[in-house]
């Protein structure tokens, strides 16, 4: 589609808008369509520059350099550290994530309606939303034959007999097309496309500085172009959608402190390369399976497998596992994440570009990561591997079953590489005091503030978090468009 953006290279720029929308990912790009669509006048501003799908190899430099923040390396402070990485442009993570695709379960959104007292919230109402989003989305399981680094989880679960799936993908495969053809149907191809039909605008290259607040409202946005250039964007309502790191830092910066960056919560995540007997790897894409036996506390699937990236997952015992990146071609990543008890917590901090991140993990969260890499050791045995590498400092080789029992006594989460994707509950929302949000986003002590992304998500779901961030998003968009009335 021809890139629907405004403006990207002003010296300064001024607009008004009746709706703000900061940030394009799951949640902003969502907002904005509909919004738009009910007839309110959007202005959507996104921090990184629009990327044409397919223009950018995956995992390569350039797609670090353009698509995420950061170059793709930030980190959680604690002990351990837990590297974690963001998509920084149009469409925002769903351009680089790996499109896999659950629906917020039920027990999870029963327990999050009791527990955080949000109101109104219906299962039914949730049921329907996903299944509108998953049309939108083209959500589908792969045609044929799943690749040969998704068919290891497969194997290796149904040996054990462990609970084991494929999990759908928000992608358009050709007709006779196999799992290397599919199209990613991120927000670049479906929500955006929608709300710049609709009339939405769209300004890239434009980071968000600060809300100007007048008492419980706010009444302009202090912007900042990629060449440093001011600007001022008045509106009515705004819509913050900048993701669990991003939202909270802007609005600290705004004034807006009250219970808002303090319950960070994700899903850590421990990694190690497994070696076959015969070449498996598939560099540009990840494994649709999931290995859910011991979930909601423990899952298992595959990372992308890159060379560089299978490198770096060697990296912690360099001089045991590197001779095994000659052999990438036989060897693929697989990780084990927990639901974590833990919490982190996101500052603002005056002078600092981006805010200071830090997450502690409790000893469960300790224990867990433990089990869980003993446990896909063990998985990658069963599915054949002749050489498991985990990712830790002085980690054994694993080549049989009792090799386990070392790996166990060495493994210490100081000592691992702990990483995360999916980060979230930094602006909960519900009716509980503990709530930075109301039932439907709002936040709490404003007017005409909201946040609707992975912000409001009171905790981790323990699933890839974009389905409840899609349905809530549309939830909360729809009740705004059922009590205000567009105004033009």
């Amino acid at each position: 589609m021809t890139e629907p953006v405004i403006h990207t290279a002003a010296t300064e720029v001024n607009y008004d808008a009746e709706i703000l929308v900061i940030g394009s990912g799951a949640g902003g790009a969502t907002t904005a369509a509909l919004l738009a669509e009910a007839g309110f006048d959007v202005l959507v501003v996104e921090e990184g520059e629009w990327v044409e799908q397919g223009s950018v190899v995956p995992f390569s430099l350039e797609q670090m350099d353009r698509q995420y923040r950061s170059g793709g390396v930030t980190v959680a402070l604690g002990l351990p550290s837990i590297a974690y990485t963001e998509g920084r442009c149009a469409g925002g993570g769903t351009e680089v994530n790996s499109g896999l695709y659950r629906r917020p379960p039920a027990d999870l959104l029963e327990r999050w309606r009791q527990q955080y007292h949000i109101r109104d919230l219906d299962p039914d109402e949730m049921n329907a939303i996903a299944a509108e989003i998953e049309s939108a989305l083209h959500v589908t399981t792969v045609p044929g034959a799943v690749s040969a680094p998704s068919a290891v989880l497969r194997r290796g679960a149904d040996a054990l007999a462990w609970e084991n799936s494929e999990s759908p993908r928000w992608m358009i495969y050709p007709p006779g097309g196999d799992a290397a053809s599919g199209q990613r149907q991120s927000m670049t191809r479906t929500y955006l496309p929608r709300a710049h039909r609709a009339g939405a605008r769209l300004l890239t290259r434009c980071r968000v500085k600060k809300l100007s607040l007048d008492g419980t409202r706010a009444n302009h946005a202090e912007v900042e172009l990629a060449n440093g250039g001011p600007g001022r964007i008045r509106f009515r309502h705004v819509f913050v959608c900048g993701g669990a790191i991003h939202t909270p830092a802007l609005l600290q910066r705004s004034g807006l402190r009250d219970r808002i960056g303090d319950t960070l919560a994700v899903h850590p995540t421990v990694k190690l390369a497994a070696r076959f007997a015969e070449p498996l790897n598939v560099p540009d894409d990840v494994p649709v399976h999931q290995v859910k036996e011991f979930a909601p506390e423990i899952s298992f699937g595959g990372s992308a497998s890159h060379p560089g990236l299978i490198a770096l997952s060697l990296a912690d015992n360099w001089g045991e596992f590197g001779h095994a990146v000659r052999d990438w071609k036989r060897v693929s990543v697989y990780y084990a994440a927990i639901t974590s008890e833990g919490k982190g917590r996101v500052k603002a901090v005056p002078g600092l570009r981006d805010p200071l991140v830090a997450y502690h993990l409790t000893s469960r969260d300790r224990q867990l990561l433990r089990s869980g890499l003993s446990r896909l050791t063990l998985l990658m045995l069963a599915a054949g591997a002749d050489e498991v590498y985990p990712s830790y400092h002085h980690a054994p080789v694993v080549r049989k079953a009792a090799d386990i029992a070392d790996l166990q006594r060495s493994f210490a989460t100081t000592k691992a590489t702990v990483m995360t994707v999916h980060l979230c509950s930094t602006v909960p929302l519900g009716e509980h005091p503990l709530c930075a949000a109301d039932s439907f986003g709002r936040v709490r002590g404003m007017r005409n503030v909201w946040v609707n992304d992975a912000s409001l998500l009171p905790d981790a779901p323990g699933v890839n978090p974009q389905g409840s961030v899609m349905a809530f998003a549309v939830r909360n968009a729809r009740r705004f468009i059922g009590t205000e009335r567009p105004h033009g």
